[in-house]
């Protein structure tokens, strides 16, 4: 959050306008003047981070079948384009390659791990092995790290900051009472992640955040009233499907 004003972070790209998870939601987001991207990822059968919401691809390919039954060859394959924008297929996008979209746009990210899943903690293992693979596991301080973990597990927390303590982590709720509560403390977590719906009804949640030394990040945000009272309470990351519009909303 630079000068009084959140930061707007893409939720699944540019995902209003564009097919979520695509690189072409990704890039609109860089065009549009998000200052961060978020992603979900999954893994394959064969052990690859996808940017994936959904435990199955049916409603956002023209495929079928559980992510962590196919390979990546398989989702390849596939046309993650098209139910979105008919006539623009496109394919699954990997970790990998949205971590170099980030950086050679100098976008900051937020990974969140979703559970429960079949394969467990390997999530975590297989995720804070990338941020090493790239560099990116040790910033030199938190508070401008490049990627921040997120997630409504606090194992899947817990599991991020034991393994990788330079890898800032918020822990995601429906509930700002819970997250206000010590379970933020019990995993470790830099962040919290409430809902705007719950934002709603207790704003006090921003300022215990902020006096327990964690910052806030709010999702999904897409109307002009909820962006301004996020604003107004000091959250610092805004999660929204419409980067460009939420932009020029903070930024008058």
């Amino acid at each position: 959050m630079a000068g009084g004003v959140a930061g707007v972070v893409a939720h699944r790209g540019a995902s209003g306008e564009y097919p979520e998870h695509t690189m072409s939601a990704f890039e609109a987001a860089v065009a549009e003047g998000a200052d961060a991207i978020e992603c979900d990822v999954r893994l394959t059968k064969d052990q690859h981070l996808v940017c994936l919401h959904d435990r199955t691809v049916e409603r956002t390919s023209d495929g079928t079948g559980a992510v962590s039954e196919l390979d990546l060859a398989d989702l390849k394959a596939m046309d993650f384009g098209s139910w979105k924008r008919p006539g623009h297929p496109e394919p699954v996008v990997t970790l990998d390659e949205l971590i170099e979209l980030a950086r050679t746009s100098e976008r900051k990210l937020f990974v969140e791990t979703k559970h429960p899943v079949r394969f467990g903690g390997m999530v975590e293992q297989k995720l804070v092995a990338a941020l090493q693979r790239h560099g990116l596991a040790k910033p030199a301080d938190l508070r401008d790290a490049p990627v921040t973990v997120i997630s409504f597990s606090g194992s899947a927390v817990w599991r991020v900051r034991r393994n990788a303590p330079g890898v800032p982590a918020v822990l995601l709720g429906e509930a700002s009472r819970l997250l206000g509560g010590g379970a933020a403390t019990a995993v470790r977590a830099q962040g919290i992640g409430p809902s705007v719906e719950s934002l709603r009804e207790r704003p006090d949640t921003v300022a215990k955040a902020r006096a327990a030394g964690r910052f806030t990040y709010c999702w999904t945000v897409d109307s002009e009233v909820d962006v301004a009272l996020c604003n107004g309470l000091g959250v610092e990351w805004i999660a929204t499907n419409h980067p460009a519009r939420t932009r020029s909303w903070l930024r008058g």
